[in-house]
């Protein structure tokens, strides 16, 4: 990965792209600086597309120079058993190349689309407060009076006759591996078809007659697993961001995970459906939620049981509204208007954006007890040290000039779990690194380290 030889397809592209844009094929008196990640399933580099002929669309062959110095880079990266590395470098008009591998470290998560590093795990193994919330008790709740078993069964056998069930022994040992008892419409599903490859020949059409008689793609009776919060991977910066927040009608419990929600099978499009053991105020036990693989927090309701799920009788939660003040507070132009305005007792997470006016004070957020998100954007905080007073604060994330505001002053919230640094346009990115590892330092956290490898382009052209 450290060998020029690498890299130098890809530093190409860029220095051409460069010069393009600059409306030359000569290089000019500066050197030139560019940037950008590559990983081993995407790559973000700042290269132009080529348009396709009228009428056909964009197909491999019109970037296959990108495609093949790609690919030699993630080749690299997988002999180094690395995910994802990104990287600057200088070049000077004759073709002299300095490059700077940046990283990887395990306390740094990836920069998504760009070369500066994303969030900052300041304590090793943290999360999110979302994702370490349990799903309330829900004593009360019982199955819908729909539920039940003998009907599943009945009808699944009358659909798949010629199935092979699980035995007891089977739905036994799903059990002790999940350490949940599997209710009794699950378990009826399962002595009827077990859902195991090879039952079906691995053919195809077989596992579509399974799917269609119970209407989604079955999981086996031993991929049975709980769709709990380390279940739905979300980086720090955007997990922060959400709220988790179940209203007093709601059927589903507004949660990220529960080691109540059994997945046993997909809908074929990413998401996943689960019989619900934890429901909200006005669910029921046994019920079938689908759980969206675009979303982050919650569940949708299908069906009050599974009975009514194989039957057909579908019943969508009509979604409500939180009707208090947002857990999650945004100001900037074109929503709330001021801090003051954002201020109450539950606020979880405040984002100020792009604003025109004069700068924010933070003062009627201090003493906030579940404030645990900061989100600035670059100059709309009158007083940066302001921060300092937010004594709850778990995740924080600001630009450049900001985080050096507070790490002059030593600053920096000790309360911190994670951080960002929003870096804009196409900043470069070791001024960034090197402000990460200032703060990275203050936890004695491992640092982006920055390998150094130079060689030579030849001309341009």
């Amino acid at each position: 990965m450290a060998d020029f030889a690498t890299w130098q397809p890809v530093l190409r592209l860029l220095r051409a792209a460069e010069a393009g844009r600059a409306g030359s094929s000569e290089p000019g008196d500066e050197p030139v600086r560019v940037s950008g990640s590559i990983g081993r399933g995407g790559w973000s580099l700042a290269l132009p597309r080529r348009v396709p002929p009228r009428g056909r669309a964009s197909q491999a062959e019109d970037m296959q120079d990108e495609l093949d110095a790609v690919e030699r880079v993630q080749s690299a990266l997988a002999e180094a058993g690395v995910d994802d590395v990104a990287f600057s470098a200088e070049i000077d008009p004759a073709g002299a190349a300095v490059l700077r591998l940046l990283g990887p470290s395990p306390a740094v998560e990836p920069g998504i689309g760009t070369a500066h590093p994303g969030a900052l795990i300041l304590v090793e193994g943290s999360l999110p407060e979302p994702w370490r919330r349990l799903p309330d008790p829900t004593y009360a709740a019982g199955p819908a009076s729909s539920a039940d078993p003998e009907t599943v069964e009945r009808t699944l056998r009358e659909r798949l006759p010629d199935a092979i069930g699980a035995t007891e022994e089977e739905i036994a040992a799903a059990e002790a591996r999940l350490g949940v008892r599997l209710p009794e419409e699950l378990k009826a599903l399962y002595r009827v078809t077990r859902g195991r490859w090879e039952d079906w020949d691995d053919d195809y059409e077989a596992a579509n007659t399974v799917f269609a008689a119970v209407r989604c793609e079955l999981s086996s009776v031993d991929e049975l697993y709980l769709a709990e919060a380390s279940t739905r991977h979300c980086y720090w910066a955007h997990a922060a961001m959400e709220a988790v927040h179940t209203r007093p009608d709601a059927a589903v419990q507004g949660v990220v995970g529960s080691p109540g929600w059994i997945v046993f099978a997909e809908n074929g499009g990413g998401d996943r459906l689960a019989v619900d053991l934890t429901p909200g105020p006005r669910g029921h036990t046994g019920q079938i939620i689908l759980i969206g693989h675009e979303e982050s927090v919650g569940a949708d309701l299908l069906a009050d049981s599974l009975t009514d799920w194989v039957l057909d009788r579908e019943r969508h939660e009509r979604p409500g509204y939180n009707e208090g003040p947002p857990l999650v507070a945004r100001v900037n132009h074109a929503s709330i208007q001021s801090v003051r305005e954002a201020a109450h007792p539950d606020l979880e997470v405040l984002s100020i954006g792009v604003w025109d006016g004069a700068p924010f004070s933070l003062a009627p957020v201090t003493g906030l007890p579940r404030l645990r998100t900061l989100l600035a954007y670059a100059g709309t905080l009158a007083d940066p040290l302001e921060i300092a007073a937010l004594t709850g604060l778990e995740y924080l994330e600001l630009g450049p000039q900001d985080w050096r505001v507070l790490l002059d002053a030593d600053a920096v919230p000790r309360s911190l779990s994670a951080a960002s640094i929003t870096a804009y346009g196409d900043q470069d990115p070791l001024p960034i690194v090197a402000i990460a590892n200032e703060i990275l330092a203050l936890w004695d956290r491992p640092q982006i380290i920055q390998t150094v490898v130079e060689g030579d382009l030849g001309a341009l052209g």
